[in-house]
């Protein structure tokens, strides 16, 4: 994580979070900034997704049977979680919406 500077350049960086053993390959955020991001090669309780909040914290997490390759924000209105999984797609509907560039 960084600051931005006069709109132009990035200091200050710091580790935003730190998701423990495993990886993460995927992230997206939704519209309240929460960042949502896949994970895997964790074991049980650790694959799936895990979202943290805009300061790191982490506030939740989808516990999946498999690795947790990606995901994206789907459907009419965005609040549909898909996620791309070792051998399964799997598809959740949440209460929030992903963020959208203008």
């Amino acid at each position: 994580m960084f600051d931005v500077v006069d709109g132009k350049r990035l200091a200050n960086g710091r580790m935003f979070c730190d998701m423990g053993r495993g990886s993460s390959d995927g992230i997206r955020c939704d519209t309240d900034g929460n960042l949502w991001a896949a994970a895997g090669d964790g074991g049980d309780g650790y694959d799936g997704v895990h979202v943290f909040a805009p300061d790191g914290q982490l506030i939740g997490k989808i516990c999946l049977p498999e690795n947790c390759a990606n995901l994206c924000f789907g459907g009419a209105k965005r609040n549909r979680l898909f996620m791309a999984a070792s051998q399964s797609l799997y598809a959740l509907y949440v209460n929030t919406r992903g963020a959208q560039l203008p």
